[in-house]
């Protein structure tokens, strides 16, 4: 932290016409009026207790993974938030897969491989818990509000229903329906809707342009196997930051993200590169209107 006092420092430039080698008493006098002066304002500069007590974020990034972690801890919390952020919203998808993330964020809590629907739901209601996600164009997020003696136990529900979601044929079909209801009703939000309209017409034929929600014919089509090769394509560990604030330790939860996340791939091969579950483009605006 810098201190006040450093801020405070400056150059007194005076006239040295009349100043002699005889001045030195004078030199003196000088310099103790200025070390007074700075003294005195440094005395009066005083910062927000707020700002002083305002913590650090501390971040780790695993060289061999690439995976980051970015912490907060806020000194007598008792509660903690951690999440997974991936570089996994709509911009990377294709006209061919285009819905997959915001698909991915309902079926996530429909159980894993190593716990029903129900199973999850009492598991977090148990801790005291919440558990949530949303998607965006830029970014898949998973995250968990829980006790601070909870957060490990919120990192291996975060990696499992992230990566062992079991993409029920049925239920699948039935969150289609669900899907469509939520699209009806953000298109009578028209402060919604015409964010659309306005990356549809900046960035045709690009990622930035496509919606979250997808069409409604791949709402409609995509199958398991879409949503699955989404997740293997998508969720690198260099694509991810496992976050965390409040109770948290830093060197506890970037052991917890190694533990869940740090053997995931780190890079796609040229026949994954190639293929139409990734989008390549940078996003280039090309302007319009809409009419």
């Amino acid at each position: 932290m810098v201190r006040p006092t450093s801020l405070l420092r400056r150059r007194i430039i005076g006239s040295t016409a009349s100043v002699t080698s005889s001045s030195s008493h004078y030199h003196h006098h000088l310099r103790q009026h200025r070390r007074s002066n700075v003294t005195a304002a440094a005395a009066d500069l005083s910062f927000p207790s707020y700002l002083l007590a305002a913590p650090t974020t501390d971040i780790t990034r695993f060289p061999s993974s690439g995976l980051r972690v970015a912490s907060e801890t806020m000194p007598g919390s008792n509660t903690a938030t951690v999440g997974v952020w991936i570089d996994a919203g709509s911009r990377y998808e294709t006209p061919h897969n285009n819905g997959a993330a915001h698909f991915l964020e309902h079926m996530a809590f429909k159980g894993t491989s190593r716990r029903t629907q129900y199973q999850l739901e009492i598991e977090i209601e148990n801790m005291g818990g919440h558990l949530n996600a949303y998607t965006s164009r830029e970014q898949t997020v998973y995250f968990a509000k829980v006790f601070q003696r909870d957060v490990p136990r919120a990192m291996d529900i975060l990696a499992d229903i992230l990566l062992n979601s079991r993409l029920d044929p049925v239920a699948i079909s039935r969150e289609r329906d669900v899907i469509l209801r939520e699209m009806k009703e953000v298109n009578r939000h028209e402060e919604e809707l015409v964010l659309d309209h306005l990356h549809a017409t900046a960035f045709q034929g690009y990622g930035l342009g496509r919606t979250i929600l997808g069409p409604e014919m791949n709402i409609r089509g995509l199958t398991k196997e879409d949503l699955r090769t989404y997740v293997d394509t998508h969720y690198l560990a260099p694509s991810m930051v496992v976050a965390g604030a409040g109770a948290v330790d830093h060197a506890e939860l970037c052991d917890l993200a190694d533990k869940y996340f740090g053997g995931l791939r780190t890079e796609l091969d040229e026949d994954m590169k190639g293929s139409d579950a990734v989008c390549n483009d940078v996003g280039v605006f090309v302007g319009s209107d809409v009419r």
